[in-house]
């Protein structure tokens, strides 16, 4: 195409996009004219209008995404039809609702993420769009059906990933390669898990397949929304922005230390404690725990009564515990049935004491009546309350695992390892957290909460009637007939409950987040590679319906309890419904930087091979050593010099060294510059060391330096000395 061609087609384009963005700011203004409109109307319930303003207020959130980069790009068919391509649909209301513009979700926008020069999918031409805000700078075209042709196909993407970091992951919707796209739109109802080694784009691919399936299941979704959670807060502050900018919002992100409500866990336990508390056999562990907590008293307990003593004995809480036990309750609802038989052997006994000479089984009556004394006397005694307590206590969670680990011989007795044994019981750890959660599960709800909950709905409902009495208006204090009010007329039964109720107001990601039982229709696990059996005990409980996308690298865990190979953590939860796809390329790592990281990995994981970058960057990775007192110093020089360019950088480090990050509050990050000090020591810490080695090298777009005080390992050999410090 001639220059005067391109400039000429360049004004037509922007004349386009022009009449995009007009068409989404007038969406834009109807949907919050109705949105204010729908928050002052009174019609109807309250419920039908929660509904109307919760989904205008959806959609408002849906139109505000796409200021940037709102179209990016044209496909044009052999057949002469053309069709712009952007982050939501917009269709011409005037013309029989013909698309104007095609979200990259439908099915007619799939050929410009997979159309090739060999198969063009009857495409003729692929319209690339460089924009900034809502000016569009430039395109590039690549001719279809013309292989070794004048194709710019990937001018978008090397722009992409050679551009400075920023604050935050950035979506992928403008320059998703075909590898991506067959994953992001796979139809598999159970599990998927992605493997990719550093830069393959795994997580973005998994946000990207996240916002497909509410496009394409929306109205199976929306109601109970999607999970993602993440290794750490800094990787879910980083990856926060991709599902809002795409228009998704009914999303709620969490680490697997938040997945028990009102709990925000980060400490990490030591190797072998979280092996030990990662495994499945601590699942009979914890029924031991509990089993324990389960006594008989050592010597009978007298409880006073008006009229006679009677006493709590070892075979009588024998029998109670064995019934209860055979419930198959939970615990707390068990103690149910173990204090109905310690209270039957109790009265019986009463019974036969108090009546003995007068009253006789055949006196129902006045049997039954002496019964329900007793019964009611025995509720409200102090000391049968307080045995019971002892014998069979309510407990929460929290309850039964601090004393646990606190305690050497509560530990035996439940048959657990020593090396769980900690000062502090409840200084909670991230592997305590799907303890915490099975334990709700093994111990149920307290049943006497849940009637105080009861009674106290009772007392706001009572409140509610007397308000209405109140506002009641007697015909005869109105001015006439026809002017007469009722306190209906002012006032329907729903927005008095609005008024004196407890109506939840939040959004689905918070009620969500804060309710133990929500049920997701599609959880996304990033860094799965981490996780204990426990942890997938934790969400597949969230998830019923069992629709996971699963993101990993066997090659970087670091846990002891993480997965060895996906089929053994997978298969016993979803035998036969769980699926594997690869990604292979990496766009993130430079050629230079992966050599010195795939030698790493080379020593440690073998088989496994690392992914081909798709770029170099033209700068070799350096190393420098320095001597202990030049450390601190070479690291401000870093810092300093890295200030001065445009992007981002990092220091990654042992815990112990100032100005450094440890390498696991790195996992999925990625910055423009990273320095790596005293390697050897990250190695140093057996299969776990290098798995961190491996991350902390991957980090980096552009440049790599590396600080040592001792030798460096034989696998960073490759590296260019820098002069010594």
């Amino acid at each position: 195409m001639s220059n005067q061609g391109y400039e000429e087609e360049l004004r037509s384009e922007r004349g386009y996009v022009a009449q995009l963005y007009a068409r989404l700011d007038a969406e834009r203004a109807r949907v919050r004219g109705e949105y204010r409109t729908a928050l002052r109307d009174h019609g109807g319930t309250a419920v039908e209008r929660d509904v109307d303003v919760r989904a205008l207020a959806r959609e408002a959130k849906r139109l505000d995404v796409a200021d940037n980069g709102l179209c990016f790009g044209r496909l044009d068919s052999i057949s002469g039809e053309r069709s712009h391509i952007g982050r939501i649909g917009i269709f011409d209301e005037d013309d029989d609702y013909e698309p104007l513009l095609l979200d990259w979700r439908a099915p007619a926008a799939r050929p410009f993420y997979t159309a090739t020069g060999a198969n063009p999918e009857n495409m003729r031409r692929r319209r690339q769009f460089h924009t900034r805000g809502r000016e569009l700078s430039g395109f590039t075209d690549e001719v279809l059906g013309r292989p070794g042709g004048d194709a710019q196909g990937d001018a978008a993407l090397l722009a992409a990933v050679n551009a400075p970091r920023g604050e935050g992951m950035r979506d992928i919707v403008a320059t998703i390669q075909a590898e991506q796209d067959e994953i992001i739109r796979l139809d598999h109802p159970g599990v998927l898990v992605i493997e990719g080694g550093p830069g393959t784009g795994k997580t973005v691919v998994a946000l990207h397949r996240v916002a497909y399936l509410l496009y394409t299941q929306r109205e199976r979704m929306e109601r109970h929304g999607v999970l993602v959670v993440g290794p750490n807060p800094a990787f879910l502050n980083h990856i926060g922005r991709v599902l809002p900018s795409l228009g998704e919002s009914d999303v709620v992100f969490m680490t697997t230390g938040d997945l028990v409500p009102g709990k925000h866990v980060t400490a990490e336990d030591p190797p072998e404690a979280a092996r030990i508390k990662g495994s499945l056999k601590m699942l009979d562990v914890l029924t031991a725990a509990i089993a324990d907590r389960q006594r008989l008293p050592e010597n009978p307990v007298p409880i006073e009564l008006q009229d006679v003593v009677v006493r709590i004995d070892a075979e009588t809480a024998e029998w109670a515990r064995q019934e209860a036990r055979d419930s198959g309750l939970p615990h707390n609802e068990a103690r149910a049935v173990f204090t109905e038989i310690v209270t039957y052997v109790l009265t019986e006994r009463a019974i036969a004491r108090i009546g003995k000479g007068w009253l006789t089984r055949a006196d129902k009556e006045a049997w039954e009546q002496l019964r329900g004394d007793l019964i009611k006397e025995l509720a409200e005694n102090d000391a049968f309350t307080t045995t019971l307590d002892e014998l069979w206590p309510v407990l929460t969670p929290e309850s039964l695992l601090a004393p646990l680990f606190s305690s050497a011989e509560r530990l035996r007795a439940a048959g657990a390892d020593q090396a769980l044994l900690r000062t502090d019981g409840d200084a909670w750890t991230v592997s305590d957290v799907p303890l915490l959660d099975e334990l709700v599960d093994l111990l149920g709800r307290d049943k006497s909460a849940d009637r105080q909950a009861a009674r106290e709905r009772e007392r706001e409902a009572e409140y509610a009637e007397g308000v209405m009495e109140i506002l009641s208006f007697e015909r005869h204090d109105m001015m006439d007939d026809e002017d007469h009010l009722l306190a209906q007329d002012l006032i329907d039964a729903a927005d008095l409950a609005d008024r004196f109720g407890q109506r939840d107001t939040r959004d689905l990601a918070e009620r969500a987040a804060a309710d133990r039982d929500w049920t997701y229709r599609h959880v996304v696990v990033d860094e799965a590679q981490e996780l204990s059996e426990m942890d997938w005990r934790v969400l597949m409980r969230r998830c019923p319906s069992r629709s996971f996308t699963v993101v990993g690298d066997l090659a970087q865990r670091r846990s002891e309890a993480g997965a060895r190979s996906w089929g053994a953590m997978l298969e016993p939860y979803v035998p036969g419904r769980w699926v594997y796809r690869s990604l292979t390329v990496n766009y993130r790592t430079p050629a230079e930087i992966m050599a010195v990281a795939g030698a790493v990995l080379a020593e440690f994981a073998p088989e496994i091979e690392p992914p081909d970058s798709v770029r170099a960057c033209g700068v070799r990775p350096w190393s420098r050593q320095v001597c202990a007192d030049g450390l601190a110093a070479a690291i401000e020089e870093f810092t300093r010099e890295e200030a001065d360019r445009e992007g981002t950088c990092v220091v990654i480090g042992p815990p112990d060294v100032p100005g450094t990050v440890p390498a696991s509050e790195t996992k999925g990050l990625e910055y423009d510059a990273v320095l790596v000090v005293e390697p050897e020591r990250i190695l140093a810490d057996g299969p776990r060391g290098a798995a961190e080695l491996y991350v902390s090298l991957t980090r980096a777009t552009q440049r790599l330096g590396v600080l040592h005080e001792g030798p460096l390992p034989q696998a960073l050999s490759g590296l260019a000395e820098a002069e010594r410090v």
